[in-house]
């Protein structure tokens, strides 16, 4: 009767790992459950099913740590959603005033966005300027000193 219990359970701890976002967290359960089948139709007892699945299980997490955080590392953490705008190039398409809070608009690549000035000063139409941060559904620029360019920028 165990064996197909822990059968079924492999095959549940499998399916929901592939499921389930995340970093292997139910992989070690499949993985720990697929040695107690396996000692299951070679007739061990309960008992000792039981045991190998937990000490399988927690090998199996143990030797997934290393996996798992070299993947969490390689995730970029900046270039997604609005924050691939990081570092851009825009056109002033109008003006930006001087002040806190006060907005103009940019164009980067094919997209219209309310920009406000990170040193608050005017930026005329027509000028080069940088994206420096995404606060909202705005952009906060910089302007471009003459002859500098951001690498990966685009206008």
């Amino acid at each position: 009767m165990w064996r197909w219990i822990w059968l079924v359970a492999v095959g549940v701890f499998a399916v929901g790992e592939i499921a389930i976002a995340g970093s292997f967290f139910l992989a070690p359960f499949a993985l720990g459950a697929l040695v107690a089948v396996v000692v299951a139709f070679a007739g061990g007892s309960v008992a000792l099913q039981w045991v190998l699945f937990v000490v399988g299980s927690a090998l199996a997490a143990l030797s997934l740590v290393p996996l798992r955080r070299r993947l969490d590392r390689a995730e970029p953490q900046d270039g997604i959603g609005s924050r691939r705008l990081l570092g851009q190039q825009a056109e002033v398409l109008v003006t930006i005033p001087p002040g806190p809070g006060a907005t103009g608009s940019v164009r980067l690549g094919r997209e219209e966005w309310r920009a406000e000035s990170a040193d608050r000063v005017p930026i005329a139409a027509g000028s080069v300027v940088t994206v420096i941060d995404v606060r909202g559904t705005s952009v906060v620029v910089r302007i471009e000193p003459l002859g500098a360019s951001s690498p990966g920028g685009h206008q």
